[in-house]
């Protein structure tokens, strides 16, 4: 208590007592006290506005160390949960995009992805695009894709109901030669990709150099056309690329011959009405 508070009830106590009495009692009559401050209460009071300053700080500093941690745990949730997602076309289309793992990156107007449907019956698998397929950004676009159509029409497919169609190689080549090994290589875990979510229960591989690469071999078309395989599990046929029957009318009769052995595979699988 302050000198000042005691002073204040000792004059209050006077004035009670004169006024009880009618007279200053002789414990009032003389001077009024020189009272002094309770230095252990000032010293209590300010211990106690410091424990509580202290504590109000490491409130704040929990508060604010609660709020990092929360932060910090999201931030973690939010990378953990980019890393474990499941790769989807999309985010392979915009990896294929932004690629320069090879040289044919460089000069390239659009890579081409693919086209297709989700989960298709049959993927088929081309060597690279042409020209016209960078330009427009869609696979087959050109006079190729035309007989491509057509030939997957003949065996009841179509890339808007049934089918997908991609390539080893999402950029295409100078001159429109086949692509090489290093380039096939660079790509491929895109195509990897690509057929890991796409599950086709069948691979149509057209042209030599689509069929040599998926089966590693080094065997011609004529030793490996119409005849089945298997690629990581997934029945495979390799037939003549669209490209070579425009080049070559003579490929046109046993392509339908492939293509009519495709088509019964599927019909016996109960995938095809």
């Amino acid at each position: 208590m302050t000198s000042a508070e005691k002073k204040s009830i000792y004059e209050l106590f006077k004035a009670a007592s004169c006024c009880y009495t009618g007279y200053t009692p002789q414990d009032f009559a003389g001077e009024i006290p020189d009272f002094k401050d309770d230095v252990e209460t000032t010293v209590h009071a300010e211990n106690n506005n410091a424990e509580q300053k202290i504590l109000a700080q490491d409130t704040a500093s929990q508060t604010t160390q609660t709020v990092q941690t929360t932060q910090t745990e999201n931030q973690q949730t939010v990378e953990q949960a980019k890393k474990t997602a499941p790769m989807t076309l999309d985010t392979l289309f915009e990896k294929v995009k932004n690629c320069t793992n090879c040289i044919l990156s460089r000069n390239r107007k659009n890579s081409v992805f693919g086209e297709g449907v989700a989960y298709p019956i049959v993927l088929v698998i081309g060597d690279s695009p042409e020209e016209n397929d960078t330009n427009t950004g869609r696979i087959f676009s050109a006079e190729a894709g035309v007989l491509l159509d057509k030939m997957l029409s003949a065996i009841s497919l179509s890339r808007t109901t049934n089918t997908y169609v991609a390539n080893l190689v999402k950029c295409p080549t100078s001159m429109g030669r086949f692509p090489m090994n290093d380039e096939i290589s660079s790509c491929s875990g895109f195509l990897q990709a690509q057929i890991h979510i796409l599950k086709p229960k069948y691979i149509l591989a057209m042209g030599r150099t689509s069929a040599q690469s998926l089966l590693k071999s080094g065997q011609g078309m004529n030793a490996l056309h119409g005849k089945w395989f298997e690629y990581n599990g997934i029945p495979l046929m390799p037939t003549y690329h669209p490209a070579e029957l425009l080049r070559d009318v003579n490929l046109k009769r046993p392509a339908w011959e492939d293509l009519k052995m495709f088509k019964r595979e599927l019909m016996n699988k109960n995938l095809l009405s």
